[in-house]
């Protein structure tokens, strides 16, 4: 996408995608080895009641789907960062997310660039929401 294209309250969708329980548990023994991320028998009796995703892991899904959609082949060159992660409901084996994105700010930045800030939504099958992001993105004007 291009930061022409992109509007104040534009809705855009990813997904959907289905977390296997190995990728939950090679993700997490790499990067938050967690037992509750890498221990399904002991997760099993922990407060969860079952594995759960790390949410480092759950954004990581989020950005896969955002550079799939939107992101890719986009003139976004950077993120200044991300505010207000919120992880709000566990991610299990089997869930199917979707990721939900609205624009909620867009200018010129005095170096040229344009800043577009969005609120980003990721739910599960359910329609449960699973993780909360307000980030933003540097693009080329």
């Amino acid at each position: 996408m291009k930061y022409a294209e992109l509007q104040v309250d534009q809705a855009l969708h990813a997904g959907p995608y289905t977390v296997s329980e190995e990728e939950i548990l090679a993700f997490a023994r790499q990067w938050d080895p967690q037992w509750f991320h890498t221990q399904p028998e002991r997760a099993a009796t922990g407060p969860w009641k079952g594995l759960i995703a790390s949410g480092w892991h759950t954004c990581c899904i989020a950005m896969r789907l955002a550079v799939n959609e939107f992101l890719g082949d986009s003139e976004s060159y950077v993120s200044p960062g991300l505010d207000a992660i919120r992880w709000m409901h566990p991610v299990r084996p089997g869930d199917t997310l979707t990721l939900d994105i609205t624009v909620t700010g867009k200018r010129t930045t005095k170096a040229g660039l344009g800043l577009i800030q969005w609120h980003w939504v990721m739910t599960n099958q359910d329609g449960t929401m699973v993780l909360s992001i307000d980030a933003s993105n540097l693009f080329k004007i």
